[in-house]
């Protein structure tokens, strides 16, 4: 089986696409399901939808996503990117690799469980957020689906630890701009303008003084990494904007920081806009099911902290209950990098962990 791995994950991670635009990674998908006993779908742009149909009224998803990054590859493969300027440099061609040789093992062996299984192959994890569009378009619902897993490589791990943590797991994360509106004069009359630039450089002070008095032991993130104003060195600037990424795993938390970004602003001349973008929502497992999987699944390692990035795995634990586990890679090369890699042999105890969860589909109920 490591062999047939192997070559998938070198085939996918030579054809990395963007978003919702992955004709040759889908096609490839396709080319290997197709020979299986599965039926096949496309609910949204470059998805695939392989259903294992056993005749029971229950389905176990599991979920892979696809997209690749606007990363040029530094690595010294044998099999690099043929695509210039874009890398599967945050594991996905692995987790799709993994998620084709559990088809390869379900396709001699799904009848033999006490539930359907339905493999779920997402675009646009990066960006647009493939999973909000499959969970809008039915696809949990059309094939009746009671739980759904995922995982994702992770280089701060052991290599082939798996690792999950109930209740939040990683963090809602949203974009935040904000633009705000002054008036010019010239710098020797600045007393007639409305200076965007020092009311930017004060806003942001306040509102990191302000973040200070939150409790230590409350998770979150809210920082700015980019500030842009004016036109000229001598004439007041009437415009500025603010770009920054806000994260939390709590719900409430996040709109309360929301709440902080607004009422401060009221405090300013000039006039503020915010463009605050949906984002995806915290990654949260469901407790029942992680304390199931720990009564049989020996080797899972239990999480003792949470991690403030994001996941859009997350849209579908909005509509069924789900468990996110964590596959290390032992490398400690990060996500996002143009030199990230792993040794294949690790997808074999993600896609062991998939065959125990079926096994015990009975007993998780």
């Amino acid at each position: 089986m490591l062999e047939k791995i192997r070559q998938y994950r070198q085939d996918l991670h030579q054809i990395p696409e963007l978003e919702l635009d992955l004709p040759k990674t889908q096609d490839y998908i396709l080319s290997i399901l197709k020979k299986m006993p599965c039926e096949l779908y496309s609910p949204i742009p470059s998805s695939v939808l392989a259903f294992f149909d056993n005749h029971k009224p229950n389905t176990i998803a599991f979920r892979s996503d696809m997209d690749a990054l606007p990363v040029e590859e530094k690595t010294n493969h044998s099999f690099p990117s043929r695509h210039k300027g874009i890398m599967h440099a945050c594991g996905h061609d692995g987790h799709m690799a993994m998620l084709l040789g559990f088809a390869d093992y379900l396709k001699d062996h799904y009848t033999q469980f006490d539930a359907n299984v339905l493999l779920i192959f997402q675009p646009g994890e990066e960006s647009p957020g493939g999973a909000k569009l499959l969970c809008e378009a039915g696809c949990l619902d059309t094939f009746h689906v009671t739980q759904i897993y995922g995982t994702h490589l992770w280089p701060n791990l052991p290599q082939g630890v798996i690792a999950t943590k109930a209740g939040p797991m990683m963090a809602r994360s949203s974009e935040v701009n904000i633009e705000i509106q002054g008036k010019k004069s010239h710098a020797a009359t600045y007393q007639e303008g409305i200076d965007a630039l020092e009311i930017g450089a004060d806003y942001l002070i306040e509102i990191y003084t302000k973040l200070k008095q939150i409790p230590d032991d409350i998770p979150y993130l809210l920082r700015f990494g980019k500030m842009s104003s004016g036109d000229i060195r001598n004439v007041v600037s009437d415009h500025t904007r603010l770009e920054g990424t806000l994260r939390a795993l709590d719900d409430a938390v996040y709109h309360r920081l929301i709440t902080l970004l607004k009422t401060t602003a009221k405090e300013y001349p000039g006039s503020f806009t915010f463009d605050i973008n949906e984002g995806y929502p915290p990654v949260t497992n469901d407790k029942t099911l992680v304390k199931k999987l720990f009564t049989f699944l020996p080797e899972l390692v239990l999480l003792d902290k949470h991690e403030m990035i994001t996941e859009d795995f997350s849209w579908y634990q909005q509509y069924v209950p789900g468990v996110f586990f964590f596959l290390g890679t032992g490398t400690g090369i990060p996500l996002h990098n143009d030199h990230f890699d792993f040794d294949e042999s690790i997808l074999i105890n993600g896609i062991t962990n998939y065959i125990q969860i079926l096994e015990h589909s009975k007993s998780i109920g």
